[in-house]
């Protein structure tokens, strides 16, 4: 990890930090192939894909209902009650971006414009997994869909090896080889806590070509969220189907100043570290000592964390920057565009309003990216790689479509026939001013 005055930063090492879409350009290749495959061969390319990437031989796709009942009765319901927890609250957070299905606003006498929102018809939404389970993920996706009253939500997820046939396991029952429990059990009931309408045991850039071009088992959809690795967010990259945004690696910056904790700060770094090993982690101080204590105790535990291989090879790829003023770090921040921004400073207020560029942003000590990610109810699904320049996270917004609405009576269009008429005229489309035109002759209501 580096750590240095960001002024003896140089040129090669700045870019590595602020180009993060590398390996993404290097998959497109073989991605593309994925897509073109799929799209030849459907439901038989699926299965082939299962079989060569997650070692599952399938002879169906669809998760059945039974399987998705199957999988609470193997839950701790301590677990089911955290994850019915957390969906309340992303729930609430994101029923309070809804607007209204229809709003109109007289802006002139005889003239009402609006705006109407319609749900699309159907998403798909990916989830991470295979050997590892990610249900905050299954309800980030799902539940603002349900939210927005998209009527079919159909959910993506890589399979998992069956297990090995066991006395009290029937290996013909849930096994995982007819679609069914080859699914986390934990990515299954948060699936449903959110209100998918169907799970498919398909993983990879196999998975968003499925969902963008539809196959015999699987419908194609009208837009594709969801984070994964380089290979997914090339395809979404790739398919003609909308997407929320490019959502790869993930990334933490925490901006600080001298009175911020540095084993709050350390243990966030190695919480980000230890998701991915090209996952990001950066600090932006003005303190020196923040900065050196920060550092220690990052090298200090990460040898014995649990995920210690994965935690050192991303540490490589994150950075303790110092700067002169909290000003500098917003301004690197800015030019970043953090995933995630964690503000810890003496008036953080003042530095939250001259953010502009971040995925999700979080005020003061104790707001951890761990909060986000799973309870507080924002949502976790974000663009990474400098795409929150321009993108949000996901929100309601993402599963609707808006179109304008116009009420014009006569007196209304009276007033802007001139206006019409003139700019018709100097575009050359006579027809246009016309069809106002003809609406004021003599014997027309």
């Amino acid at each position: 990890m580096l750590k240095k005055h960001h002024t003896q930063l140089t040129d090669a090492e700045l870019a590595a930090l602020l180009n993060r879409e590398a390996e993404i350009e290097r998959v497109k290749p073989v991605v593309s192939e994925i897509l073109a495959d799929v799209r030849a061969r459907g439901d038989a390319a699926l299965i082939d894909y299962a079989e060569e990437f997650d070692s599952v031989k399938l002879s169906a796709l669809e998760v059945t209902s039974d399987a998705i009942s199957e999988a609470f009765d193997g839950i701790d319901p301590e677990i089911l009650y955290h994850l019915e927890t957390a969906a309340d609250n992303i729930r609430r957070f994101h029923e309070s971006q809804i607007e209204p299905d229809i709003w109109l606003s007289e802006i002139a006498p005889g003239i009402s414009l609006g705006q109407k929102t319609t749900p699309l018809d159907c998403i798909g939404a990916y989830v991470p997994g295979g050997q590892a389970s990610y249900p905050s993920t299954a309800l980030m996706t799902v539940i603002p869909a349900k939210v927005a009253s998209v009527p079919e939500v159909v959910v993506c997820t890589p399979p998992a090896p069956a297990p090995a046939p066991t006395p009290a396991h029937d290996a013909d029952v849930g096994d995982g080889r007819d679609g069914g429990g080859c699914v986390h059990p934990l990515t299954l009931a948060a699936a449903a806590i959110a209100g998918a309408d169907r799970v498919f045991a398909i993983g990879g850039a196999q998975a968003i070509a499925a969902m963008a071009y539809g196959t015999e088992t699987v419908p194609a959809v009208d837009r594709i969220v969801g984070p994964g690795n380089v290979y997914v967010t090339a395809a979404k990259m790739l398919v003609p189907t909308q997407i929320d945004f490019p959502a790869g690696p993930s990334e933490v910056l925490i901006i600080a100043d001298g009175a911020a904790h540095p084993d709050f700060i350390a243990a966030d770094m190695l919480a980000q570290a230890e998701h991915d090993p090209n996952a990001i982690s950066i600090l932006a101080t003005t303190s020196e000592a923040v900065a050196d204590e920060t550092f220690e105790l990052i090298k200090s535990q990460a040898a014995g964390a649990i995920r210690s291989g994965i935690i050192e090879k991303s540490l490589e790829n994150g950075a303790i920057l110092i700067f002169d003023s909290i000003g500098e770090c917003v301004e690197f921040s800015n030019t970043y565009a953090p995933e995630h921004l964690e503000i810890m400073v003496r008036d953080p207020l003042d530095v939250l309003s001259s953010v502009c560029n971040a995925g999700s942003i979080f005020v003061g000590d104790y707001a951890p990216v761990s909060a986000g990610d799973y309870a507080s109810g924002t949502n976790h699904v974000l663009p990474t790689a400098g795409h929150a320049w321009t993108h949000s996270g996901l929100n309601v917004g993402y599963f609707t479509k808006k179109s304008s609405i116009q009420i014009i009576g006569k007196d209304g269009l009276a007033e802007i026939k001139d206006t019409i008429v003139a700019i018709a005229g100097a575009e050359g489309l006579k027809a246009h001013a016309d069809a106002v035109e003809v609406r004021f002759k003599d014997g027309s209501d």
